[in-house]
């Protein structure tokens, strides 16, 4: 657990967690703790047991603001790709008015991002940080939109190319992602909604004003993964058409040879029969003008083929 008084962007460690009980006289105190450090929290600034069983909970927790005596609880996930799977970590919240404290199961980019934010903007309230946390966190999102959509273009340059059965697969486990994070969007935008609009006397009005900005970027957000789960509708009809069209071309081939040596195999046909008085049979050379005719034969077709555009 880590204690730090704010005060217009500065940082001063804090030993005492007893000290966080009053307000400063300046700032504001940020508490950066784990899980196990709720058994010391709850007490000190009686945080309810619903909340905290949310934090404990090891099952994903739906993004939401609960309102206590003295204190917001709020739950926000972020965003990390890996460019194979996309992964949710919740981001704990509790904001009183002197006081915020963020509780993680894992170590969360956004709360490091944050920190140069506090001292660029010299921030000294609670509710300031609260703001630039969760935006943060949504510009997280955008960051993420970006290498989806590299990764779609990408596997959509490799499909019309070369179509694997390893396309396929990417293509259905990117897509069950996107589906994933599109259902999480929707809590995550009535949460920003409600930051908004609801009266909370824990949150400046005029820095509540900032949040619009943030619930807007949170609907380009759904907006984007509804147009990725669109695009990968049309890449799986791609990989399927690229298939289709690569078995045409592979049949076609099959069939020119086909074609090819359907002459060549009829005229072995009649020499291979057991009669005597076939041409050029007792010839000394008629070996070698059969197999000079029909390779002349086949070279023909295969030009003409070639001149047709069917191979």
């Amino acid at each position: 657990m880590k204690i730090r008084l704010v005060n217009e962007g500065i940082f001063t460690p804090i030993d005492d967690i007893n000290t966080t009980l009053t307000a400063p006289e300046e700032g504001f105190y940020w508490i950066d703790a784990d899980l196990d450090d709720l058994v010391i929290l709850q007490p000190l600034f009686q945080m309810h047991d619903l909340a905290v069983e949310d934090c404990l909970n090891d099952e994903e927790q739906r993004p939401k603001m609960e309102i206590y005596e003295g204190h917001y609880f709020i739950v926000i996930n972020s965003i990390r790709f890996d460019d194979e799977e996309i992964f949710l970590r919740a981001l704990n919240i509790f904001l009183g008015k002197h006081y915020i404290i963020t509780i993680t199961k894992q170590k969360i980019n956004e709360l490091r991002t944050v920190k140069p934010l506090l001292w660029e903007q010299e921030v000294s309230s609670a509710d300031r940080m609260l703001y630039l946390v969760i935006d943060t966190v949504v510009d997280s999102y955008f960051k993420v939109a970006d290498r989806i959509e590299a990764k779609i273009e990408n596997l959509e340059e490799e499909v019309l190319v070369n179509a694997k059965k390893s396309h396929l697969n990417e293509i259905i486990s990117l897509r069950s992602e996107i589906l994933w994070v599109k259902k999480e969007l929707a809590p995550q935008k009535e949460l920003l909604l409600v930051l908004y609009r609801k009266d909370l006397r824990l949150i400046d009005d005029n820095l509540q004003k900032y949040f619009r900005d943030i619930y807007e970027d949170a609907v380009k957000v759904a907006e984007t993964f509804d147009t990725f789960r669109d695009l990968m509708a049309n890449l799986r009809e791609s990989y399927q058409s690229s298939i289709a069209n690569r078995a045409n071309e592979i049949m076609r081939v099959f069939t020119a040879m086909t074609t090819i040596f359907m002459p060549l195999t009829f005229i072995t046909g009649i020499y291979g029969m057991n009669f005597d008085n076939i041409p050029f049979i007792h010839y000394k050379y008629g070996a070698v003008f059969l197999i000079g005719f029909m390779f002349m034969l086949g070279t023909i077709m295969l030009i003409w083929f070639k001149k047709k555009d069917w191979l």
